[in-house]
């Protein structure tokens, strides 16, 4: 009556249409996950925690307990207004006559409610089969009084209803009329006409009629929060839920078209209890009503008791929930019943039903729009288990509801809506970093991998250009304890690009009962998560960490996202040491370093691999295209302390771009030396290192035009937006040592030869060329170079082709970056900088 007094037949219809079109939807939804496996106490909350994953599910299972909690308060102020109209004393009456004994004011309806409360409370303390069975006793009265008032609109004779209403003055008549079926009366009431509500004084609205009206379809939850007390809540839920709403959706329309054909304007607006004065039998309305409001009252307190326990038994709360774990003998929740008694007791002293009703619906539409999102994720995810014997549903339903919802939910109240999202967004953001991860599966990892795996499909490798090169790492590991720096070295490196860990095992899986590397699995990724760099990780068995590397260089990455960098740390004698433990993931917190790697190799433990076999592994990524950076001393880097320190001059990357193992075809412009000044910038450009500058040194021999050349290489520097300072070094006495060892001057015959092999970087005699002591002039040169930088690039000559001289020219390589503090090798073989736009 409420309803169609305010609002007109139209728009009462029109009210109803879009209610039961987002409950609709939102059945579908329940009924497709209700299905879809064995369901547990919480209902709503249950669904969309095992959907979406503890996150939502925590937020909304808070959400949902207080839509009940407010809705439970709500149907027992309604029941209150109902004795009120039934039993209060009249407006302006200080003595009640009749039946007219109750007195009304704020606080003795804030009495009443409270009692009624109590009533629901003891019912529900009983436990769940004694609140079936009086739920069961209360529908059938319902039913009863609903076909006497359907007979009523037939079988009573037109009648004047005298409404008392309250006034400044006291009090004052008015008179409703109940004319019978009548068409004058049905077009009267056709159109809108929104008065004042009389209960709370307030100009009604098509939003505000509607946030009212809409408490009455919210029942469809119900049956899905008594999920756990129900024998087969996959079968009963679907049948349950979908027939009450196609039921009480034709009951709302048939009385709504009846009220207009029959009662004016007046005694719908006027006299919400209208319905007691044209029964045929009237006192089995108001018993109708009282049962019905009780009915309403208890459903909303047993879902939110169910609702606050299964939250307290997830621990998604911790100890803040704790006390709502505690049952009673026969499996009844006493504690989260006592509790949720005592919050919808708090919202009873709001004092009136319409106070409350829109933010109810607003925290109803909210858990109905998160319902249908967690069923979309279900089904776009596309996962094999989604499986639901409930077939009736599409992506398209789902979307539907949300969208109802959403709209809704902001034209009944935008303020409201807002701070509920808000609310709800602050719940997400705690349990995203408060509770303790789950074991129910997260949605999110289904509809992340069904997104990556389509994306990775149309990363076409033969669309790639060199504009959009990123670097794209494998760092070989062989024990994180001693290379927790270089991880995070390399991190700073790779743009934005893949990073894969890998590590190569010595073993033969056909000598092992099962594979050694999985329980390694979950060590290494527990690493990545503490140093906190964004990196994969690939295990491989294999005889050799040779095979092992030429294993995880072919097999590493997917589809378009491949390592196109293989970074090593430097083969040396000096003794590893434990930097894990002194990392600042672990020193600034009181966790204690994984124990799942074993302990460091002792000085005189013999190595995994030799000299050889490590040379052998940069020739081998060399032949397979790839780019090689070895590592030296990069355990010794402290960022932290090199690139915060408050001292005026800001750290320095010097950048050596000439292969100082040859320096009669030194050249600046080749393939390898452009990689070196690209991995040096996109070093500085990393978050951490953007206070570094860039120094390049320029090596320059008299009579050869050094300015010509400084020009050129600064021309070069600009076209490739790379900004360094360049910095001329002298190196006549260095060379001279080189040429004094070689069989003949710079222009000679043998210079000759080697100038016309295109594409060769380094010659197989060049490595029995150069001498120690031109080596360590070389390296003192690198060295006196002052300040000193926070880390060194240097250029990485190609190993020589004959695999006998690998000793020599690993020698070498370690003669040259002794004594260099952090220093990183390059060799890079792809062209990686580009001038276009």
């Amino acid at each position: 009556g409420f309803v169609v007094g305010h609002a007109g037949l139209y728009q009462a219809l029109a009210m109803f249409a879009v209610a039961y079109f987002i409950i609709g939807m939102t059945v579908l939804s329940v009924c497709a996950i209700a299905t879809n496996g064995a369901l547990d106490a919480g209902g709503a909350y249950y669904m969309i925690s095992r959907a979406l994953g503890p996150e939502f599910g925590g937020s909304i299972g808070i959400m949902f307990f207080l839509a009940n909690v407010c809705g439970s308060a709500l149907y027992v102020l309604g029941l209150v207004e109902a004795v009120m109209d039934s039993f209060g004393i009249p407006p302006g009456q200080k003595v009640g006559t009749g039946v007219h004994v109750l007195p009304q004011s704020y606080w003795y309806e804030l009495l009443y409610g409270t009692v009624l409360l109590a009533l629901c409370l003891l019912v529900c303390l009983v436990g769940a089969s004694i609140y079936a069975k009086a739920t069961f006793l209360i529908f059938l009265i319902v039913a009863v009084v609903l076909g006497t008032i359907l007979v009523s609109f037939f079988a009573t004779r037109p009648i004047r209803v005298p409404i008392l209403l309250p006034h400044l003055n006291g009090s004052e008549v008015e008179n409703g009329s109940f004319t019978g079926f009548s068409l004058t009366t049905l077009r009267k009431n056709l159109g809108g006409d929104y008065g004042v509500d009389y209960t709370t004084g307030l100009k009604m609205s098509f939003s505000s009629v509607f946030a009212v009206m809409f408490n009455g379809c919210t029942g469809i939850m119900a049956g899905s929060n008594m999920s756990g007390d129900l024998k087969r809540p996959s079968y009963s839920i679907p049948r349950g839920t979908i027939s009450a709403v196609l039921f009480t959706y034709l009951v709302y329309n048939l009385l709504a078209v009846l009220m207009c054909a029959t009662c004016n304007r007046t005694l719908l607006q006027k006299d919400y209890g209208f319905l007691h004065d044209i029964s045929i039998f009237p006192p089995l309305v108001t018993v109708g009503i009282y049962a019905a409001t009780l009915s309403a009252a208890m459903s909303n307190l047993i879902g939110a008791s169910r609702i606050l326990y299964a939250l307290a038994r997830d621990d998604l709360f911790g100890r803040a929930l704790a006390l709502a774990k505690k049952t009673s003998a026969s499996g009844n929740p006493v504690m989260a019943v006592i509790l949720s008694w005592l919050v919808v007791q708090l919202v009873l002293f709001s004092g009136k039903l319409n106070t409350i009703a829109g933010v109810v619906t607003t925290f109803f539409l909210l858990v109905y729009a998160t319902v249908n999102l967690a069923c979309l994720a279900l089904e776009w995810a596309s996962a094999p288990n989604f499986r639901p014997t409930f077939r009736y549903f599409t992506w398209h339903t789902c979307l539907l509801g949300i969208a109802g919802c959403c709209i809704m939910m902001f034209l009944i109240s935008p303020v409201t809506a807002s701070a509920s999202l808000g609310f709800l967004l602050l719940l997400l953001l705690a349990l995203h970093y408060l509770s303790p991860s789950s074991t129910w599966g997260y949605i999110s990892q289904a509809l992340i991998f069904h997104q990556v795996r389509k994306y990775l499909l149309m990363l076409d490798v033969r669309k790639d250009h060199v504009k959009f090169w990123r670097p794209q790492m494998l760092l070989m590991v062989q024990n994180p304890r001693g290379s927790a720096r270089l991880i995070d070295f390399v991190n700073d490196l790779k743009k934005s690009g893949l990073y894969v860990l890998g590590h190569v095992e010595l073993q033969d899986l056909d000598m092992l009962p099962s594979d050694p590397l999985q329980p390694q699995q979950d060590s290494w990724l527990s690493l990545v998560d503490k140093l906190n760099v964004k990196a994969f990780v690939s295990l491989t068995l294999a005889p050799s960490v040779r095979h092992g590397v030429r294993q995880l260089l072919f097999t590493s990455g997917l589809g378009g996202m491949r390592p196109n960098t293989l970074v090593l740390g430097f083969y040396d004698d000096e003794a590893p040491q434990d930097g894990l433990a002194r990392h600042p993931a672990f020193t600034s917190t009181r966790e204690e370093v994984p124990l799942g790697f074993p302990p460091l190799r002792a000085p005189t433990t013999p190595k995994m691999l030799s000299a050889r076999e490590y040379v052998g592994i940069v020739a081998d990524a060399l032949k397979m295209l790839r780019n090689v950076l070895l590592a030296r001393q990069l355990e010794s880097l402290d960022k932290a302390w090199e690139l915060r320190r408050a001292a005026s001059p800001p750290p320095t990357i010097h950048v050596w771009p000439v292969n100082l193992l040859r320096p009669d075809s030194a050249r600046y412009a080749d393939t390898c030396s452009l990689f070196l000044l690209q991995m040096a910038c996109v070093l500085n450009m990393a978050r951490a290192w953007r206070r570094a500058r860039l120094r390049l040194f320029l090596c320059v021999e008299a009579g050869t035009m050094p300015h010509a050349q400084e020009e050129k290489l600064r021309q070069l520097l600009k076209d490739l937006r790379i900004q360094a300072q360049i910095q001329l070094v002298p190196w006549d006495a260095i060379t001279r040592l080189h040429w004094q060892t070689c069989r003949g001057p710079p222009g000679g015959p043998a210079g000759e030869e080697e100038e016309e092999e295109e594409g060769i970087v380094n010659f197989p005699t060049n490595t029995t060329q150069v001498s120690d002591e031109y080596v360590c002039a070389a390296n003192k040169l690198v060295l006196e170079q002052s300040p000193a930088p926070a880390v060194r690039f240097l250029y990485l000559p190609r190993p020589p082709a004959d695999t006998s001289l690998y000793p020599l020219y690993l020698h070498q390589l370690e003669l040259l970056t002794r004594g260099l503090g952090p220093t990183v090798l390059v060799h890079g073989v792809s062209a990686v900088t580009s001038t276009q736009l």
